[in-house]
Parts: C-alpha cells; sequence; structure tokens
C-alpha cells in the first residue's frame, strides 16, 4: 500500500495512517537470488524497521517540524510523503501538488546547465511549457547565481545548488512544500530569504520541516513530531518537543540523567523574607510603553535533567543593589544569581542561562566558562556556590518568557551535564516599547538633524 492523492477532507493536507517501511537486510549475495527464487515461501533476509506505525494528519496552513538523532527515520518518512520511496505498509493521502526539497540537488542532472535543470524540474512538478516560460525570470532572480544559470550544476557550489533547488520549488503552485537539511548549507543571507517565503507560504498552504537548528524548528513551526527508532516518541507543542529532544542528545553522550533522591530538604532561602522592590518606582518618566517584565519566584519543580552531581537549588532576578525584585524594567541593570549545591566532588563547574521567549526561541544567555577557564574551581561534596550574572536586561515584546539555568562539568566543548532546569525563572513582559526584532536594547542616543 502506498501514497495516493486524495480530495477528501478539504482541511486536511496530508493523512498518514499506520506507515510502516522495512529494508531486507541480506547476510550473504546469494541470499538474495534465494529469495527470488523462494518467492516468499522462505525468508532470507533480516527486516531492518526504519519506520514504524507512523500515523499523523496534517492541516492546511499548518508547519510541522520532524526532529530526531541521526538514522531516527526522518529523510525516509519525507521520501515516502513525497512519492519517491513505497511504504512497505499503510497509506498516505495527499490533498494537493508537493514540492519537495530533500537530498541536495536530487533531481537534478549534473551535466545539464541551470537553466536545462530549471525546465526540467519545473516539467517534473506539474508546471506546463508556458508557464515555465513565465516564471523563468522570476525562479532565475530568486536564485540570484547570475551567469552560472548557464552552467553545468557540477560546477555549482553546494550553496548555489540550494539556492536554485528552492526558486524552482517556490515558483510551482505547491500546496505543501517539503524541506529536508538542506537549508543548512545556505547562506545567512539566503536562509532568512526562504524562511520568509515559508512563512508567507504557511497564510495558506502546508510545510513539513526537518532540520537539526532547533531554534529555526521552533521559530517556524506551530507542532514537532520527535522520532525515535522509526517510531513517533512524541508529538505536540514545539517546545515542549525539542526540549525531550536537547535531553536525549545530552543524555545520548553521557547516560541517562539521575533520579531524584530523597533527601532531608537543605535551608531554602525564603522569599518573603527579602523585602520587595519594584524598580518601576524608581523611574521619573512612567509612561505605557515602558518595559515592566514581571518576575516569577524560582520553580523547583520545573523539569530537568542532567546527572544531579551538583544541583541548582534557587535562582532569583536582582536590582543593581543585589535585593530580589519581582518586577524588573528593561534597559536597567540586572543580576541574575542562581544557588547550587555539590553532591559530590565536582571540577570545574560551569554554571549558565539561557532566556527563552514562548515559542522556545534562543533570545540569549551566556556562563562562567570563560571568565573561570584558567582557575577553575573545585568543589567538594555538601558545599555550596552562587553564580552571579550582571546585565542590562534587553527591552522584551510583550508575553511570556523563560530563564532555563544549567550547570555542567568539564569545558566547553567536553563536559558533564548535571542539571539543566527548563524554566527556573518566568517572566511576562506586561508592556514594552520594542517596535521590531524579537527584543531591544537601550540606545545611547538617536538623533535627527538636516545636513547642511
Amino acid at each position: 500500500m502506498g501514497a495516493e492523492n486524495s480530495q477528501g477532507n478539504a482541511g486536511c493536507a496530508i493523512s498518514v495512517s499506520r506507515v510502516s517501511k522495512y529494508y531486507e537486510m541480506y547476510k550473504k549475495p546469494a541470499h538474495r537470488l534465494f529469495q527470488m527464487v523462494c518467492r516468499g515461501k522462505k525468508q532470507f533476509f533480516e527486516p531492518f524497521w526504519a519506520l514504524r506505525d507512523i500515523s499523523f494528519e496534517l492541516g492546511k496552513g499548518e508547519c510541522l517540524g520532524i526532529i530526531g538523532r541521526n538514522g531516527a527515520g526522518k529523510s525516509t518518512l519525507l521520501q515516502i510523503i513525497s512519492g519517491t520511496l513505497a511504504p512497505s505498509s499503510g497509506t498516505i493521502s495527499i490533498n494537493g501538488r508537493v514540492a519537495a526539497l530533500l537530498e541536495l540537488g536530487s533531481g537534478f542532472n549534473p551535466e545539464f546547465t541551470g537553466r536545462e535543470n530549471v525546465l526540467l524540474n519545473a516539467a517534473i512538478l506539474g508546471l506546463g511549457q508556458k508557464e515555465i516560460d513565465e516564471r523563468f525570470d522570476s525562479i532565475a532572480a530568486f536564485a540570484d547565481i547570475g551567469d552560472f544559470i548557464d552552467q553545468p550544476v557540477k560546477n555549482y557550489s553546494s550553496g548555489m545548488t540550494l539556492r536554485l533547488a528552492f526558486s524552482v520549488i517556490a515558483h510551482v503552485d505547491a500546496d505543501i512544500m517539503i524541506i529536508d537539511e538542506a537549508l543548512a548549507v545556505g547562506d545567512a543571507f539566503f536562509t532568512q530569504k526562504c524562511m520568509r517565503f515559508m512563512r508567507k507560504f504557511m497564510d495558506e498552504h502546508t510545510v513539513i520541516f526537518v532540520s537539526h537548528d532547533i531554534s529555526a524548528v521552533n521559530s517556524l513551526c506551530n507542532r514537532v513530531i520527535l522520532l525515535e527508532h522509526g517510531r513517533v516518541k512524541q508529538d505536540g507543542d514545539p517546545k515542549d518537543v525539542t526540549e525531550t529532544y536537547m535531553k536525549d542528545m545530552y543524555e545520548e553522550k553521557q547516560g541517562a540523567s539521575a533520579q531524584p533522591r530523597e533527601e532531608p530538604k537543605q535551608e531554602q532561602v525564603d522569599l518573603e523574607a527579602f523585602e520587595y522592590r519594584d524598580m518601576r518606582a524608581d523611574l521619573i518618566n512612567a509612561g505605557k510603553y515602558r518595559n515592566d517584565i514581571e518576575v516569577f519566584a524560582f520553580n523547583e519543580e520545573s523539569a530537568s535533567f542532567g546527572k544531579k552531581g551538583i544541583t541548582i537549588t534557587n535562582a532569583f532576578l536582582l536590582d543593581g543593589q543585589g535585593r530580589p525584585v519581582n518586577w524588573i524594567v528593561g534597559g536597567e541593570r540586572v543580576i541574575l544569581e542562581a544557588r547550587l549545591e555539590a553532591r559530590q566532588d565536582i571540577c570545574g563547574p560551569i554554571v549558565g542561562f539561557l532566556l527563552r521567549n514562548r515559542y522556545g526561541q534562543h533570545l540569549f544567555g551566556d556562563n562562567t566558562y570563560i571568565t573561570y577557564r584558567d582557575r577553575p574551581l573545585i568543589v567538594r561534596k555538601g558545599q555550596r556556590l552562587t553564580a552571579r550574572f550582571s546585565f542590562t536586561m534587553p527591552i522584551l515584546e510583550k508575553g511570556d518568557y523563560s530563564i532555563s539555568i544549567a550547570v555542567a562539568e568539564g569545558t566547553q566543548a567536553e563536559n558533564i551535564q548535571h542539571d539543566w532546569k527548563h524554566e527556573a525563572l518566568m517572566l511576562q513582559s506586561v508592556a514594552s516599547s520594542c517596535q521590531t526584532g524579537m527584543m531591544g536594547i537601550p540606545m545611547r542616543n538617536i538623533s535627527l538633524s538636516i545636513d547642511k
């Protein structure tokens, strides 16, 4: 059973039902011949299951991200959806025209020129000769490879191949666009150009996007599927699914996270014992554009992973005088303080943080490694540490934000993750002067004058 075009539910672009795919693995070349002769009466191969029982539906206007480690089955699934590979079992219904950018340069004849490959691929994707002629100039302009359009594709760099391939699928009136990792080879300017196109495309059409770039997945997708060993491990909100993926990646390198141990509660800092101070009261020029940001108390129960040889016990945001606050103002100096406790001897702890928006995109962060690179601390079991980061708080758009805090042991390149706390602190920006971008920075001076 395989893929089929279906008019079905007008609101459903893709329906994948119990799709599986296996490959026949033979120990000896002769076994292939035996298998052909026996015509299935006896099995001479071991099945390797690339996909097992995959099911989901994707509506029009959605962008589905598919993530997972190498070998998880991502590319196999995309090939089946795009029709270049048949499933071993299950069905796929497609409502509309599919344009896929899978393996970079697939479908291009390296001996043909860029122009010839454009004509060939556009025809394969369903355009008539008149439509191709009408759109060729737009395709060439979008690709922006100049005179190389009349050179053989075998002379192209990977970036030029990407430009031409993406330009073709962007001009064929597709209803569904499938993108697999290819954007990773593009330069920053063209990658952003592709992202802008896909966001506009998603207003009415459907995108399936595969990437190891978690920030790009969180930014673009409104739903993510995590594949593991050919099966769906998690399907849901991009932020939740990518956090699971990050946890899995760390645990693949250093082993499973330690389970929380039942130990007597250590003395915690009582937030109520501090006299909270509203930093807004100090501002003379109060107004509706002031970036007021509410700070919620440290979440001891927030999702976390790691070996737990050293753990994060508390965290605060402090004002410039070192006092914990429950309101801060964008553009003012703040201090992020994290408190930790060692459960074993630790050599060279690294404490860091990430500020993320509600989509899980990383806005900024830092860690202690460079500062203490030449004089790493030795922490004994039972000792407590305090990490402080002093910085000017950017001006945040209205919305919800989180600060993840982590502690590792080792170096920037090689380390053991001991405690990574997602959403250790939650923030809510209730008013803002941020006019563009995801965040703003205080301006030292802005001027406008007429030149003489």
